[in-house]
């Protein structure tokens, strides 16, 4: 194909925080252009452009995946969850956001969203992670700043929260009936 050719525009339509988008992309989009250029979400960063780093990771049904090298066509018909949406429409902070601001898990934070991401996902996948786990888990998360030492006390905190609020809430369902 010449550089005068042009490519034909595909029809991509998927959840991104709770709402539907539908739009044509180049068949070479990459989901991560999409959600920074198109929807204007710029929480989610850009920096190896390899998939390398994880400073890119959003959510796709739920797991972690690398929006730079994620075409915008392969997420066709999936829901794609942003660092924009982890604390919903509530101004307050995601238990997982509080754990690292109360556990010093960031710095710069320029790697935070794909860090909060993967652990919102470990979370869901495993409740209570033992510290080589959550290592494991984040192993694909490149931090330049923190050692991630911090990182890991925060998601061990917010595994701790996030394991209190389910144990709290358990008790108080169905009372009153």
């Amino acid at each position: 194909m010449t550089t005068d050719e042009k490519t034909e525009a595909h029809p991509v339509e998927f959840e991104l925080n709770g709402r539907r988008i539908r739009l044509q992309v180049d068949p070479r989009t990459l989901l991560a252009d999409v959600v920074r250029h198109e929807a204007g979400l710029t929480g989610l960063k850009i920096a190896c452009e390899q998939g390398v780093c994880g400073s890119c990771t959003v959510l796709e049904d739920g797991r972690p995946i690398r929006s730079c090298i994620t075409l915008a066509v392969q997420v066709d018909g999936s829901s794609i969850e942003t660092i924009e949406s982890i604390a919903g429409h509530s101004a307050d902070l995601h238990p997982i956001q509080e754990s690292f601001q109360r556990e010093h898990g960031l710095q710069c934070g320029f790697c935070t969203p794909g860090m909060v991401l993967t652990a919102k996902a470990l979370l869901a996948e495993n409740p209570d992670p033992s510290e080589q786990e959550i290592r494991e888990y984040l192993s694909g998360n490149v931090c330049r700043c923190t050692g991630y030492v911090g990182i890991v006390a925060s998601v061990r905190d917010a595994a701790r929260c996030t394991r209190s609020a389910r144990t709290s809430t358990v008790g108080t369902e169905g009372e009153g009936v």
